[in-house]
């Protein structure tokens, strides 16, 4: 009897897998963006200083089109200014605009906190204590833009643990609309230690207490804001 022939089998060899794609990279514009927006809300650039698109792209080595692309989202988040005549420049707050941002990081802030202290473990609050004192060393060399950046970095650091991105995105908001005015406050508070309401905030956590947690958050984040009002009275 005669088999039948087989058919031919298939390859064992599988195909070469293709190499993993590289993540896509930021465009021009955004690039631009993000460093424009981390400048000002670290205070690199003070309050009222008038900007230019030429001068962006320039500093930035881009075309006018990615500059005018940044420029406008910062505009629309509130971290630029822009006026009838096209007069860019970063913002001046009035007494009444600081008084609003104020009263809302003292809403949303005391919040987040709350919200994350459940989640607030030990090595939270070790991590916490490390950037608080990297908050005092700035403090000691007189370095505003890293003293900035780093009282940023201990309360978003612990606002992530509450779990809540939309609020926290519209607290970052509101402190790029302070950037500027916070290098005037760290300069005029003259500060040689870290802020002493953050030792409150991490013996709060430590304790569980979250209504100390919400006073200590509060009363930190109006303080120094406090030094750019008028005293009542002054100046009548």
């Amino acid at each position: 009897m005669i088999s039948p022939s087989r058919a031919p089998s298939p390859t064992s060899t599988a195909p070469a897998s293709a190499p993993a794609a590289s993540p896509p990279q930021p465009s021009a514009h955004e690039r631009l963006y993000r460093s424009l927006r981390g400048r000002i809300m670290l205070g690199e650039l003070p309050p009222g200083k008038a900007l230019t698109l030429r001068g962006i792209a320039a500093e930035a080595r881009v075309s006018l089109t990615p500059a005018r692309e940044a420029v406008r989202r910062l505009v629309a988040e509130g971290a630029l200014t822009l006026s009838a005549s096209g007069r860019v420049a970063t913002p001046a707050l009035s007494v009444e605009r600081l008084e609003e941002l104020a009263a809302l990081r003292a809403l949303i802030e005391p919040e987040l906190a709350s919200r994350a202290l459940p989640r607030a473990h030990l090595a939270l609050i070790d991590r916490l204590a490390a950037i608080n004192a990297a908050i005092g060393d700035a403090a000691q060399n007189h370095d505003a833009v890293g003293y900035i950046r780093s009282n940023l970095e201990f309360h978003r650091t612990l606002y992530l643990r509450a779990q809540a991105p939309a609020m926290l995105a519209m607290l970052e908001t509101i402190w790029l609309q302070l950037g500027p005015t916070m290098r005037a406050v760290y300069q005029k508070m003259r500060r040689n230690e870290a802020p002493r309401h953050h030792r409150m905030i991490l013996a709060a956590l430590r304790a569980g207490d979250e209504p100390a947690l919400r006073l200590a958050i509060r009363t930190d984040v109006t303080q120094g804001l406090r030094h750019l009002l008028p005293v009542p009275g002054e100046g009548r």
